[in-house]
């Protein structure tokens, strides 16, 4: 049933909020229909972000790395916290054309993943979605160098820089703002286990 639970978070983080993955014009025509945050607050190079809806993570914070030259997205890391069973979710969002057997690998001055698989892959982009511990949650808070280790289809490895600046201040503001939005009734906790 613990697998169930983090399948409805997953459901539930990913579906509300804007996905991370797409390019601009895609953003903008969406972001119309997208149900708009109600608490925004940018803590270093994270910004946390609570919506309006029903839901397990009723808040988020996420970091975006783009190229300068033309705005495109190249890296997208999404943490919620999942009030009602105190865990953690992630996504990661790549550009198209990783090699998908590869996976991916989070690697930091105090912790290297092993590869974490694709979970899937849409025109925006390709997709870690998984359960992240608080352990390596620790490591994050912990460390100051970050970079996502992937392979492209032709064989070249990239380390995409994602920053920790304000990473810990940022979480503990997510979870706080999570769990009060639970309090208002804002959100619904994920469903227990049977």
């Amino acid at each position: 049933m613990k697998s169930l639970r983090i399948s409805l978070a997953f459901a539930a983080v990913f579906l509300a909020a804007p996905a991370v993955a797409q390019d601009a014009p895609q953003q903008q025509q969406q972001a119309a229909k997208a149900p708009q945050p109600t608490d925004t607050k940018e803590i270093g190079d994270w910004t946390v972000r609570c919506y309006p809806v029903k839901s397990p993570t009723p808040c988020n914070m996420l970091e975006l790395r783009v190229a300068k030259k033309t705005g495109q997205r190249i890296l997208g890391v999404l943490l919620a916290y999942v009030p009602g069973n105190n865990t953690n979710v992630i996504q990661i969002s790549v550009p198209l054309g990783v090699a998908l057997q590869n996976g991916l690998i989070i690697n930091t001055d105090t912790y290297k993943s092993p590869p974490i698989k694709f979970r899937r892959c849409d025109q925006g982009g390709c997709y870690i979605e998984s359960a992240i511990g608080d352990d390596v949650i620790g490591q994050f808070a912990k460390a100051t160098n970050a970079k996502m280790q992937i392979v492209s289809v032709d064989g070249k490895r990239y380390d995409l820089a994602f920053s920790l600046k304000g990473f810990t201040e940022a979480r503990n503001a997510m979870v706080e703002l999570a769990k009060s939005h639970v309090g208002k009734g804002e959100a619904a906790p994920a469903p227990a286990a049977q």
